[in-house]
């Protein structure tokens, strides 16, 4: 069974649906229309009853004027537009997200992680997340799998998401878990 066999009577979630080939927007377009598929060497239609939700990060107006998205697709998908704003535009949303990705890195992890300090907390809030809540998510999962126990501090804080006047605290003030090797690593570094 296909993904809108499975979903019949349910919904389906189409990511990206920007990044569709012609001929897959071709085929979902008569899946839409038609209510009906036929499988892969099958015969017999099959209908497909399911809610579709379709996500992409496209303009997809924008790839209709280029000539690599079919209008008619766009207005059978397009009935109930939610527009989510990027991260950077949105930024009371972060600490929500920093504390749900920290709980959910650090049991993962079976670490016992007690929180994010406030510099890091402040250099989370003021980064421009170009890669949205999925970079948020990985820059979170990454923290965690380097902190040591406790608070997770700069030493662990990615290099693009530092302010420049981080980096100069970052790596001798907390030496809690550092190695030597990453002590010279910093050392060096800084001279």
């Amino acid at each position: 069974a296909g993904l809108f066999e499975m979903a019949n009577g349910g919904t389906l979630l189409l990511d990206e649906v920007g990044d569709l080939s012609m001929a897959a927007q071709t085929r979902l377009l008569r899946v839409l229309q038609e209510g009906e598929f036929t499988r892969t060497g099958g015969r017999v239609p099959i209908r497909a009853n399911a809610r579709i939700i379709a996500s992409t990060h496209h303009d997809l107006r924008s790839l209709i004027h280029e000539g690599t998205f079919r209008e008619d697709l766009f207005y059978r998908l397009n009935v109930v537009p939610v527009r989510l704003p990027p991260l950077r535009e949105r930024r009371e949303d972060i600490p929500l997200l920093l504390y749900y990705f920290l709980k959910q890195s650090a049991e993962r992890y079976n670490k016992n992680i007690t929180g994010i300090s406030p510099p890091v907390q402040q250099a989370l809030m003021s980064y421009s997340w170009p890669g949205n809540v999925r970079q948020l998510k990985n820059v979170i999962e990454n923290m965690v799998v380097l902190s040591p126990e406790g608070e997770i501090g700069g030493e662990v804080l990615p290099r693009e998401i530092r302010p420049t006047n981080m980096d100069a605290n970052v790596g001798m003030n907390n030496l809690a878990g550092v190695s030597l090797e990453q002590i010279e690593k910093e050392a060096i570094r800084k001279t």
